[in-house]
């Protein structure tokens, strides 16, 4: 199964952002253990640097960044789904609309994202963490403890 984990399940992780943190670890370990294909878009590595710039130092940034790059596939962002989120008009976000055209050239089984209401429009399902997780669980994915 493949996901596009948007950046604020990313966030989560990395800022340990509390009541998120566990849920977001718990897709990086699914993704490590290679039980889920993950991944990112490229703009969610440029947003986290961003955003993330102020919690971090830049050479703590770069080694969390490079490392996220190592853990899940990262899509491209090109002129072809520039324009395709652009020229979207379902979408009230670009962010998001491009995070979807990422999904879609991933064909992508899901996006996992908090803001399932944000992707409304988005023809990959948007899903939280935790329905995400009871979905795994009715296919049988999880592993036992």
């Amino acid at each position: 199964m493949r996901i596009l984990i948007d950046t604020n399940i990313l966030i989560d992780f990395v800022s340990r952002r509390e009541p998120f943190f566990v849920d977001a670890l718990k897709i990086f370990e699914l993704c490590q253990q290679e039980i889920v294909d993950g991944a990112v878009a490229a703009h969610s590595i440029v947003n986290m640097a961003y955003i993330l710039r102020k919690d971090f130092t830049p050479d703590e940034l770069r080694k969390i960044l490079l490392r996220l790059c190592k853990i899940f596939q990262v899509e491209a962002i090109d002129l072809g789904k520039l324009t395709a989120a652009l020229n979207d008009d379902n979408f009230s976000d670009f962010e998001d609309c491009l995070q979807t055209q990422c999904a879609l050239n991933l064909q992508a089984d899901f996006i996992v994202t908090r803001n399932v209401k944000d992707f409304a429009a988005s023809s990959i399902p948007a899903v939280t963490p935790e329905n995400f997780f009871k979905i795994l669980e009715e296919r049988g994915c999880l592993p036992t403890d």
